[in-house]
């Protein structure tokens, strides 16, 4: 299998640009003890390594009940992958939303985690009323991801008390230049239940501790945040406006408050969550953006930006069939990857890496 998948790879390098799309499966539900595998986030460390991290759901695909959280890593540009490694488990819990971050100086990699009883279902936690709710978890590697810390809790930092539903990511965290952490989230308010917002959270001390950011909305979710080319944030939010547009909003505090936000008339969304990456810097630093481009959950596509995110000169679609959740990463010498859900008939089939040269997006 793994000469196959490195055969893959030389192909692609003795073709076209066009043809140098090259995708592996990562996660295939139904293998290993799990019914369904959701949710993905990934990262690329300092060494060089890609950890690839998704929701484990044991008996069914829903999104309460038995649920782990599970990394795979790749020292090879994502062309292999390891055995997965176990991050998180509270039994018959509901632990997942991975939004992973790495701390540059010391090498350590966070990941924040959310967890709730797995046999209550989203629509019980999000009156807020009286019973189980959504806690926040962090946990951390300092091998690179082969080992893991027991999760701790650090809910009482991080969540309001009007708060009830709460997210992590679930997509990869950033570092800023000035070292600053800073994890995309969204949140309910209980008092009211279309009061659906995205906020940040952030640690200025490496990852021991995290604090809360600026909220936007209402109408926002699920969100991805990148470092401009003069340091202002972008956050780019699911929207349940109605427009079938992504939201999109403003920083220029590292993240404590935030722009009202505005609709992105190009990047059109079925209301589902997206990932935005920033990669190369000043003049040279561009915008990539992916989601399911349409009303409905399927064509994987990857976008361009070269002025931050004001238009969107480039797109390549990755798979026309169904597929939702995603999150892009930078290879390293040009390289870009994809990890998303995908399958043939529904989009949680399996959970795939698409690695392809950042000049495939406007070659044609």
């Amino acid at each position: 299998m793994k000469r196959s998948v490195h055969f893959l790879f030389y192909l692609a390098a003795a073709f076209p640009l066009a043809a140098q799309l090259v995708q592996v499966d990562v996660f295939r539900s139904g293998e290993d003890g799990y019914h369904t595998y959701r949710i993905p986030a990934i990262i690329r460390t300092t060494k060089g390594t890609l950890l690839a991290f998704c929701e484990g759901r044991k008996h069914s695909a829903r999104d309460w009940g038995d649920i782990d959280v599970l990394v795979k890593r790749s020292r090879d540009g994502g062309r292999t992958w390891s055995a997965a490694i176990k991050v998180a488990d509270f039994g018959e819990d509901t632990v997942g939303n991975p939004a992973p971050v790495e701390d540059r100086r010391s090498g350590t990699v966070w990941l924040l985690l959310t967890r709730n009883p797995g046999h209550v279902p989203e629509k019980n936690i999000l009156p807020g009323l009286e019973g189980p709710t959504r806690t926040v978890w962090l946990t951390y590697s300092k091998d690179d991801g082969l080992s893991w810390a027991p999760p701790v809790e650090i809910t009482r930092s991080v969540k309001r008390p009007e708060w009830s539903w709460y997210a992590t990511g679930p997509v990869n965290g950033i570092q800023l230049r000035s070292g600053r952490l800073v994890i995309p989230c969204d949140h309910v308010v209980r008092a009211d239940l279309s009061q659906r917002y995205s906020h940040v959270i952030y640690s200025d001390d490496g990852g021991r501790s995290w604090q809360i950011g600026g909220s936007v909305g209402p109408d926002c979710n699920e969100s991805t945040v990148a470092e401009l080319s003069d340091g202002t944030l972008i956050l780019n939010m699911r929207s349940y406006a109605g427009r079938n547009r992504r939201a999109v909003a403003v920083s220029r505090d590292g993240g404590l408050s935030w722009s009202p936000p505005v609709f992105d008339k190009t990047l059109i969304e079925p209301v589902c969550q997206a990932s935005l990456i920033g990669i190369g810097k000043g003049k040279r630093r561009v915008l990539l953006f992916s989601n399911p481009a349409s009303t409905q959950r399927v064509n994987m596509t990857v976008r361009l930006s070269r002025d931050d995110g004001k238009s969107w000169v480039a797109s390549r679609t990755v798979y026309e069939g169904p597929s939702a959740y995603s999150n892009l990463v930078e290879i390293g010498r040009g390289v870009v990857g994809l990890l998303y859900e995908r399958g043939e008939k529904s989009p949680y089939e399996r959970i795939s890496f698409a690695r392809f040269p950042l000049r495939w997006l406007s070659e044609r």
